[in-house]
């Protein structure tokens, strides 16, 4: 049917919506502007005339986004710290991207922080002079945070000989072997001596910083920064790291054959006896040549791999918890649940809805989980 032309230019006619009043805008864009003149104000307060000052150490090779963390959470509490950046040197500080950072401060600031923080960096056997030096300033009685490689500062200033601490996990090994006084926990994501804290990787610097202002401030003020910063309000310092444990490479020689055999086996029952007459061996010789090959008895072995092709299958398919367990060898769900617990600190669905977005498993069981997640 023909339309006039002039009636697509008459408000309201053929079904075109009426103009709003001209003030409409004006008013949504006020409105828009003032909510997010408040959201800058929650997350970017003034300081308090009493706020516990945090100074953050910017070292060579920093990352940008951890070097933030402490200005985003401490920062979001209501005034109630007061967050500034320091290089070693007063100098700009060259970040591990593309870009360089100017921190506000020099080094004399540590000597004023109540709270040091040392976010990762680019590590090498030998810290630079300035960074120890920087470092020296600190007043005794200062809390101490690292975040990921920040720990090896601490480390090479002793500051952590005979205590327990974490880092990174991929990089544990190299971190032992150059502080061995240091009682290494790797499988965790903070340690809080008090005095000193150290977290693993980016997300464990956002715990710990909520962890700090859980316990200067309380339950209420740390959920109240955690829900500005759109973060989990709590994971408990000993859960585990979700850490990528590599399947040691099968040989053609000794006990390789009868891994890839097993492999292609994990939702069967299989014994010692069975994997030790497949690779034509007696049962001790077998368990004995199992160990030195990979580290593990084959018990242990089995234990990790059935663990490792169950977080595939919870993190890429739909299928529930208990099919989960029968289809990588765990006799029911309830033994799943234990074996990842142990190893991961959360539950088969609470693993599934930290890495899919897409939540739990339709038909899957939701597990109760500790207060680690």
């Amino acid at each position: 049917m023909p339309v006039d032309p002039a009636a697509r230019h008459v408000p309201g006619a053929c079904g075109t919506p009426a103009a709003r009043p001209a003030s409409a805008a004006p008013s949504r864009a006020r409105d828009l502007a003032a909510r997010a003149a408040e959201l800058d104000r929650q997350m970017r307060p003034d300081p308090r005339p009493e706020a516990h000052k945090v100074a953050v150490l910017a070292l060579d090779g920093v990352y940008p986004f951890e070097l933030g963390i402490p200005h985003r959470v401490l920062g979001s509490a209501d005034g109630r710290y007061e967050v500034l950046s320091a290089s070693a040197d007063g100098q700009p500080v060259r970040t591990d991207s593309d870009l360089t950072v100017i921190p506000g401060h020099g080094p004399e600031v540590l000597a004023e922080a109540d709270t040091v923080v040392i976010p990762p960096y680019a590590i090498s056997r030998d810290p630079a002079p300035q960074a120890l030096a920087a470092l020296s300033r600190v007043r005794p009685g200062t809390r101490l945070v690292s975040i990921c490689t920040g720990a090896f500062l601490l480390a090479a200033a002793g500051l952590l000989d005979g205590r327990r601490a974490t880092t990174h996990w991929a990089l544990a090994d190299h971190f032992q072997e150059l502080f061995p006084r240091v009682e290494l926990d790797a499988g965790v994501l903070f340690v809080d001596h008090g005095d000193v804290l150290t977290s693993a990787g980016a997300a464990s610097g956002i715990d710990v910083c909520l962890h700090l202002v859980r316990q200067d401030h309380g339950s209420e003020v740390a959920n109240q920064v955690a829900r500005r910063c759109v973060v989990p309000p709590y994971r408990d310092g000993g859960q585990a790291q979700y850490i990528e444990r590599p399947m040691p490479p099968v040989s053609e020689t000794g006990t390789g054959p009868t891994r890839d055999w097993a492999l292609q086996r994990l939702e069967l029952p299989l014994s010692l006896d069975e994997m030790a007459v497949h690779a034509a061996m007696s049962t001790r010789t077998f368990a004995r040549r199992f160990r030195e090959e990979t580290g593990l008895s084959p018990g242990r072995w089995l234990t990790q791999q059935r663990l490792r092709q169950a977080r595939h299958l919870l993190e890429s398919s739909d299928l529930p918890v208990e099919r989960v367990a029968h289809e990588v060898g765990f006799a029911t769900a309830t033994s799943l649940r234990r074996h990842l617990a142990a190893e991961a600190g959360v539950a088969p669905s609470e693993y599934r809805r930290t890495f899919r977005a897409s939540g739990p498993a339709a038909g899957g069981v939701r597990e109760a989980s500790g207060p680690g997640g």
